[in-house]
């Protein structure tokens, strides 16, 4: 394979295997943090800041996912919205990034580990 992605085996068989890129894992923990209700937005570095504003909307920035053979820890950076609660949002987060993980790829999430960027003042989602 000519890819520059970081990819890992999730499943080997006598027809071949599945390989996945650890940026296919990063999108989903991205979308599952994004459906929890109190997270405002995923932050992310400058960069992808830039990215997002010039309409190319990056599902993976503020993740950032390792793979430890068979096991992942998910670093997860969010804006949470006024006036949630910061721990139960970020149990939420937790539990649906793992779950989404889980399910979508038959890996382990060893940790969920959530990190609050700011706290977004506006009315809308």
């Amino acid at each position: 394979m000519a890819e520059n992605r970081k990819t890992f085996k999730i499943k080997e068989s006598d027809s071949g295997e599945v390989r996945v890129a650890d940026e296919v894992v990063a999108i989903i923990a991205g979308l599952a943090t994004t459906e929890v209700e109190g997270v405002s937005s995923l932050a992310g570095n400058i960069t992808n800041e830039i990215v997002s504003k010039l309409g190319m909307k990056n599902l993976s920035k503020g993740i950032v996912v390792e793979v430890l053979e068979e096991e992942v820890k998910v670093d997860v950076a969010i804006n949470i919205a006024y006036g949630y609660s910061i721990p139960e949002v970020s149990k939420n987060v937790q539990d649906k990034v793992k779950s989404a993980i889980e399910t979508m790829t038959g890996l382990t999430v060893a940790v969920v580990n959530i990190r609050i960027a700011s706290v977004d003042m506006s009315e809308n989602k």
